[in-house]
């Protein structure tokens, strides 16, 4: 396929001689003034500009200046073909942006092996690109494949089986999403961070690998003493992802992925576990999750009790507002009920 230029000059006979000397490699395109250029960036980007500077209306270094700003177009080359031939007005152009600044009157031959030059350099750089975005996606489906395939760890010594993972992840993103259109929660619950929660919900239970069978799956209730050994999941999940996070730096979903696991048991009113946090000072993450998994708890059959029906785990969790749970996430979940059977109707064990 081949690359396309857009010539722009306001000299007919400059963009004559440009069109004969490289329609016969490049399929081209022409504006005459500055406005005419930008509108057919938009809808049609060129692989390279060719930009004279003193046109009418705009002039070529404010449509280079404005193609520079723009998301779209900032990483198009510029080349300026135009009289001005003082030192300070091609430092100006390669300051603005541009790879190259040809002074008129040019020799079209020249003109021609320098867009060649530039053209290559781009076909390269468009290649290299292509395969550091194919190589960054099957990171990011490695590490997705990772993630769900330790919260299966989990899920298969623990009775809480089949899509509880699905089911919890699409809970949270729903809340997420939710709240995050609140002004009080837009920063706290941006795209990226929402993006992070989701691809860590797995692995909220993972410290559970480390209780014993005969607690984990023990039919009937917990003694005191089992219980206490229980509730150390949400530390060994913590120190498991710890241990992760030293590997991969800053990576947002490994942050979340501790918070979640470590304060989904924290109550609204403090009398949670493993810290005792209250109020905001549990992670907004660990305010999700603990909604998230208490409904799918409530609503799915468990070894010690069977599945409870969505309006009577909807009046559990409305007992919960502002005892266990936060109130705006409980709030939301009210506004979210007919998306949480959804999911639920979904992802069937």
């Amino acid at each position: 396929m081949r690359q396309t230029i857009l010539i722009v000059d306001d000299t007919e006979e400059n963009i004559d001689i440009l069109v004969d000397v490289l329609s016969d490699e490049y399929k081209l395109m022409v504006a005459l003034e500055g406005n005419r250029a930008l509108d057919l960036v938009k809808h049609n980007q060129p692989d390279l500009i060719l930009l004279d500077v003193m046109m009418p209306g705009l002039d070529g270094y404010e449509v280079c200046k404005r193609l520079k700003e723009s998301s779209l177009s900032k990483r198009i080359p510029v080349v300026f073909l135009t009289a001005l031939s003082d030192d300070h007005d091609e430092k100006y152009g390669i300051d603005l942006g541009a790879v190259d600044y040809v002074k008129k009157p040019f020799n079209p031959m020249i003109v021609k092996s320098r867009v060649q030059n530039i053209m290559q350099a781009k076909k390269y750089q468009d290649r290299l690109e292509e395969l550091v975005l194919e190589r960054t996606i099957k990171i990011e489906i490695t590490k997705d494949v990772i993630i769900k395939a330790m919260g299966r760890l989990a899920e298969f010594r623990d009775p809480e089986t089949g899509a509880h993972i699905q089911r919890t992840q699409h809970y949270l993103l729903s809340l997420a999403e939710y709240l995050s259109k609140d002004p009080f929660y837009a920063d706290e619950l941006s795209q990226p961070v929402i993006e992070a929660l989701f691809k860590s919900a797995p692995l909220h239970d993972i410290g559970k690998i480390a209780i014993p069978d005969s607690i984990l799956r023990k039919p009937g209730p917990l003694s005191i003493e089992e219980f206490n050994v229980m509730k150390e999941h949400a530390l060994h999940g913590k120190n498991a992802i710890a241990a992760l996070e030293e590997d991969l730096p800053g990576e947002l979903f490994i942050k979340f992925a501790g918070e979640i696991a470590y304060t989904h048991h924290e109550k609204w009113d403090g009398s949670g576990y493993p810290r005792g946090l209250k109020g905001s000072n549990i992670p907004i993450s660990g305010r999700i999750m603990a909604l998230a998994d208490v409904y799918d708890a409530l609503t799915t059959e468990r070894v010690y009790k069977p599945a409870f029906s969505h309006e009577h785990a909807k009046d559990i969790i409305l007992k919960g507002r502002g005892v266990h749970f936060d109130p705006d996430v409980v709030d939301a979940f009210l506004a979210l009920e007919e998306k949480f059977l959804e999911i639920k109707d979904q992802y069937i064990d």
